[in-house]
């Protein structure tokens, strides 16, 4: 790929990242594999000093790095560092490749499907116009049923404005609204805490802007469930919003994200692969994106298929994905929605 075109591709994916989030990694994952020493004997506890060949229960002065070779004594550990430096570094890259390989399983495993309206029981649109969170009761309800018109026990249309699921009275002020976010809170809904969490990070609806408070409503919701949490810390530490630039947390986070459900984070995590020209990789990212609905990520494979870097069974292969994730979704009721306001459109 000439740098030239290399150029257009990835300032096309720089503009569709995301920019929102804010928090402080905790840990990182898979920094280190511990290895714990196997011995050959099944039946009792008995290890083998490598320097000296002795055997015993108390061989247990290991080697501090690849944590596979035990010694009697840190004079036979000390005699036997040469010899041992060779296999100790061939422990280490094995273990080192385990990691990546275990990492990668996951990381490109299929992600859980998506959630279902509780009213329709249709697949919920990923794109965000197309779903409603309902501070009342704590459902997430598609464009569609949102706008439909609600029927009494009777069949009649009800003429005042509730929620379609549990009809509650719609909401007549923002204080009404914020006031059942915060009961939602107390329930541990995690939408409710990063909905709470972006108002402080934005400074929005009354609340003062509050990185700190952000954070920490960010991870709770992240550590309840909530896949968008960690993909707003990623992308906080990815454009150094509220904090210091670091691509290793911002990876770390978007993974997390990812391996939960969340298109976006999922979409982030190919750009970024693309950017290091690890094309394998990143259209393994894109792929699983565009079965959940990313546009973006389609559009980036439909441009690696312009410069020949997929073939054109992957392109065909995302049109498909794309398809079928159009199919899963789309509805009459839903196309109404779309129809009636820009804000409802959900693909």
């Amino acid at each position: 790929m000439s740098s030239s075109t290399a150029d257009n591709i990835f300032t096309t994916i720089s503009e569709v990242k995301n920019d929102d989030g804010v928090c402080e990694v905790n840990d990182m994952l898979l920094n280190n594999l511990n290895i714990s020493t196997v011995n050959n004997k099944e039946d009792n506890d008995i290890s083998v000093c490598a320097n000296c060949g002795k055997e015993g229960s108390d061989i247990n002065n290991m080697c501090n790095k690849c944590k596979m070779a035990n010694y009697c004594n840190a004079a036979c550990k000390k005699k036997h560092r040469s010899k041992h430096k060779k296999q100790c570094e061939d422990h280490i890259r094995l273990a080192a490749e385990r990691a990546a390989e275990l990492h990668d399983k996951e990381l490109f495993k299929h992600p859980p499907p998506d959630e279902d309206c509780p009213i329709c029981f249709q697949r919920l649109p990923t794109l965000e116009w197309g779903r409603r969170y309902k501070t009342c009761c704590g459902k997430v309800i598609c464009s569609g049923c949102i706008l439909a018109p609600v029927y009494d026990n009777e069949g009649n249309i009800v003429a005042e404005k509730i929620c379609p699921f549990c009809r509650t009275p719609g909401s007549t002020s923002n204080e009404v609204v914020l006031d059942r976010e915060r009961n939602r809170m107390e329930k541990g809904d995690p939408i409710a805490i990063y909905n709470q969490g972006c108002n402080y990070r934005e400074g929005s609806d009354g609340f003062p802007q509050d990185f700190i408070k952000a954070l920490k409503l960010f991870h709770r919701a992240g550590k309840l469930g909530y896949a968008r949490a960690y993909t707003n810390i990623g992308g906080s530490y990815d454009l150094g919003t509220g904090v210091e630039v670091d691509k290793e947390k911002a990876a770390y986070y978007y993974e997390l994200a990812a391996m939960g459900g969340d298109v976006q984070a999922r979409h982030n995590l190919g750009v970024d692969e693309a950017k290091a020209f690890n094309i394998d990789r990143a259209v393994k990212h894109f792929m699983i994106a565009v079965r959940s609905g990313c546009a973006k990520s389609l559009e980036i494979i439909k441009q690696f298929y312009g410069y020949g870097q997929v073939t054109k069974d992957d392109y065909k292969k995302a049109l498909r994905l794309y398809q079928e994730y159009l199919g899963e979704i789309k509805s009459p009721q839903r196309d109404k929605a779309a129809e009636y306001s820009e804000r409802y459109r959900y693909y």
